[in-house]
């Protein structure tokens, strides 16, 4: 390949990279006040074609799916790495929970029933950011060693989830307390 090629594929890799940027976020915003609104209005918002919006996502369902893909991206970066050594793993995980729910609050977008393909392994970083946080509870004794780790992310994982459907300024309290005595085995 010439030179001259090279460039010319990576200035178009580029631009679709920066069409694909902009579907996205313009998909978040549109679907964040308009649930049911179609490809055609994300691409006006996106300000580009229909065409460009199926040329990268060749229906909606894909397009839902990529955008809980960026979004647990998001999240996951803004966690970082869990501060195991020199704090508590209850401390690591209200922070971990909180994020999520940071992120829920900022895209409340609700991305249906599509965008649940491929929930597991999407939710595969959280989940095993998760085990290592209860590992590390249960191994210093903050954490009950009466239940097996994988039940306890399993049940922080559906917890979390069923504060989406609390009062905001309820859920938070809600979860913290629950999950405090859950993983402690304390009241």
């Amino acid at each position: 390949m010439s030179e001259i090629s090279e460039t010319r594929t990576r200035r178009r890799r580029a631009d679709a990279e920066r069409s694909r940027s902009a579907i996205l976020a313009a998909a978040v915003e549109v679907l964040s006040e308009e649930p049911d609104a179609g490809l055609e209005r994300v691409a006006t918002a996106a300000g580009i074609t229909r065409q460009t919006v199926y040329a990268h996502f060749p229906s909606r369902d894909a397009l839902l799916v990529a955008i809980a893909d960026r979004l647990t991206a998001e999240v996951l970066a803004a966690y970082g790495e869990p501060d195991l050594e020199s704090g508590s793993a209850i401390d690591a995980l209200v922070r971990l929970i909180d994020t999520g729910r940071r992120f829920a609050e900022h895209y409340p977008v609700r991305l249906y029933p599509a965008a649940a393909t491929g929930d597991e392994e999407r939710h595969e970083p959280v989940a095993d950011l998760l085990t290592r946080i209860v590992r590390h509870g249960q191994t210093t004794g903050e954490f009950t060693q009466e239940l097996p780790v994988g039940w306890l992310v399993t049940c922080v994982v559906t917890l979390g989830h069923a504060a989406a459907d609390l009062p905001a300024r309820k859920a938070k309290a809600t979860l913290h307390t629950t999950l405090r005595r859950l993983l402690t085995g304390q009241q």
